[in-house]
């Protein structure tokens, strides 16, 4: 286990430990160690990854369809939850919404969202009911054709989380699943962009990571010169100031600003030396 992958794990211990994962009898019911626990529940960023577009899910109304079916010309936001979640997932979910709601981005016009159960128990009727709920709180129009609700069968299932290199555990005493919080953002083809962490995601922080995921193909002016003084830092799964840029900014404005105060003051000498001599009215 990388010295990366370590630290992102020891971040989420508290919440997949409180938040709908093992508790300290469920461990000891298992025979698990804690840290025997803590190593099997996380996310290991695989950047870069491809996703493979097989594989093979179960959409709302039960009609089999393909991951590639949702690649095309749009970021995609994938959500890992599962619907019969006591706690964690509902966390993620209202903090998504919360984001979602802020952006100045449309789901489905500017982005895709696909919200997956890793639980192979659950099926479309869970689903269904899910999105709709989801939908009903986003209240912007357009977004049914954007925010997907999947579910599968274990193999496939597997086949998704390891891709993203997604971790978890089923905790028999409890019936639950073990957990992390991340959101994935993934590019127009189906490649791993970026890992956003927690149950809180913020505005500026998602913004940025679909503007980088669609290639600056979404966005204003404004995010593309903030990414310029932002950069990613995989072990937050934050977006932090980049201050060596910030400077090469700062300094190149200094010198666009004196070469301007340089210009307009000799013009202004030439007019003034034009206007003094003589035989020149």
């Amino acid at each position: 286990m990388n010295k990366l992958n370590s630290r992102l794990i020891l971040s989420w211990v508290g919440s997949v430990l409180l938040c709908g994962g093992l508790s300290p009898a469920s461990v000891v019911a298992q025979g698990l160690s804690a840290r025997e626990a803590v190593e099997q529940v996380g996310v290991d960023q695989k950047l870069d990854a491809q996703v493979p577009g097989e594989i093979r899910l179960f959409d709302e109304s039960g009609k089999i369809v393909r991951l590639k079916d949702f690649y095309g010309d749009k970021p995609i936001l994938l959500n890992l939850v599962y619907f019969e979640c006591p706690m964690l997932c509902n966390m993620t979910m209202d903090g998504l919404l919360r984001s979602l709601k802020g952006l100045p981005l449309d789901v489905g016009d500017d982005f895709t969202v696909l919200t997956v159960s890793f639980d192979p128990r659950e099926g479309p009727p869970l689903a269904a009911k899910a999105r709709q709920t989801a939908l009903k709180r986003y209240e912007r129009p357009g977004a049914d054709k954007g925010w997907r609700f999947l579910t599968g069968q274990e193999r496939e299932l597997k086949k998704l989380t390891d891709s993203v290199g997604f971790r978890y555990v089923f905790d028999a005493y409890r019936g639950e699943y073990a957990h992390a919080a991340t959101l994935i953002v993934l590019t127009p083809t189906g490649k791993v962009s970026r890992y956003l962490t927690g149950v809180e995601f913020p505005e500026r922080d998602l913004r940025l990571s679909l503007v980088e995921a669609s290639n600056h193909q979404i966005g204003s002016p404004l995010d593309q010169a903030i990414l310029l003084c932002f950069h990613y830092d995989p072990t937050t799964g934050r977006y932090g100031l980049a201050v060596m840029n910030l400077i090469r900014i700062l300094g190149a404005a200094t010198v666009l600003g004196l070469a301007v105060a340089v210009f307009t003051y000799l013009r202004r000498e030439r007019r003034a030396t034009h206007v003094l001599t003589p035989g020149s009215a």
